[in-house]
């Protein structure tokens, strides 16, 4: 699927790299975003503005979105002047927003009704993994579709993976939330234990990063700690976002989930202290103050 015309909606952190790789990747680019100036670097590089959602419906063969919460979801999605008013029958719809699974099914069934395609795909790996195109990206929806639009989905991940029927991408998000919940408040408390120890905080993690405590977050966002850098590769609030869903999701399954419950309790805490548009990585303000 080469040189199709691709709509993309939500320009943010994460988004606006995510769209240049497919604008590089040779596709013409259309694009919606509420605030336009977040847009307009990719303006500049040759992609096209869309004044309404429903312009840039009406236009592209393939629309992804990547918006803040649920609540936005619904609204790009089902609005009078939304998505599922005014896509063409045959294109094909991809939400990469992490949301709830019963609002991807809810989409899917709507545009399915409508001959159009509809897929859940969640994405994993912050700014960094958008930046560099090696996002991985959960998918959720029917295998034609997801094969359809693979190609598309390479040029902003590298592990690209169909988990089942609609839904199944969130559900999936889900459960990698859940884990870098409880891993955050690790890389946090034991930072913050080297430093207490007296013990230089990058010669530990030099030690460490490499062994069985090894992962990602690690990796990428200890150093921030260290640093003192909490700009946002993924927004405090968007995470508390993720756990409520999560949480909610655990819930209707019978499933207890104490670790997240407590990184939400954490986060809480955070986003109180003025802390909802730093990154993830200032968890370890919480730590350090006691450190």
């Amino acid at each position: 699927m080469t040189e199709q015309t691709v709509g993309f909606i939500g320009t943010g952190v994460m988004g606006k790299s995510m769209a240049d790789h497919l604008m590089r990747g040779g596709h013409d680019l259309l694009l919606y975003n509420r605030t336009k100036d977040k847009a307009q670097e990719l303006i500049d590089n040759g992609a096209i503005w869309c004044e309404t959602i429903r312009e840039l419906a009406a236009k592209a063969d393939i629309i992804i979105t990547i918006v803040g919460y649920p609540a936005d979801v619904e609204e790009v999605y089902f609005n009078e002047v939304g998505i599922l008013k005014h896509a063409r029958s045959g294109s094909y719809l991809i939400d990469m927003t992490t949301s709830t699974p019963l609002l991807a099914r809810k989409i899917a069934d709507t545009a399915k009704a409508k001959k159009i395609y509809a897929l859940d795909a969640p994405v994993s790996g912050g700014d960094i993994g958008a930046r560099d195109a090696t996002l991985a990206i959960m998918v959720g929806g029917e295998k034609e579709a997801f094969y359809a639009v693979k190609p598309i989905l390479e040029l902003m991940g590298t592990n690209i993976t169909l988990q089942g029927p609609a839904g199944s991408g969130q559900h999936t998000k889900m459960a990698n939330q859940i884990i870098i919940a409880s891993t955050m408040m690790g890389i946090a408390e034991g930072m913050s234990y080297a430093k207490k120890a007296g013990l230089d905080q990058e010669n530990v993690l030099k030690a460490i990063e490499t062994g069985a405590a090894s992962s990602f977050a690690l990796s990428k966002l200890a150093p921030r700690m260290i640093k003192g850098d909490f700009a946002p590769g993924f927004y405090v609030k968007h995470f508390i976002k993720d756990m409520n869903i999560a949480i909610q999701s655990a819930e209707a399954m019978d499933l207890k989930t104490p670790g997240l419950i407590q990184a939400k309790n954490l986060y809480d805490q955070l986003a109180s202290s003025g802390e909802d548009d730093s990154g993830t990585q200032a968890l370890y303000k919480l730590y350090d103050s006691q450190a």
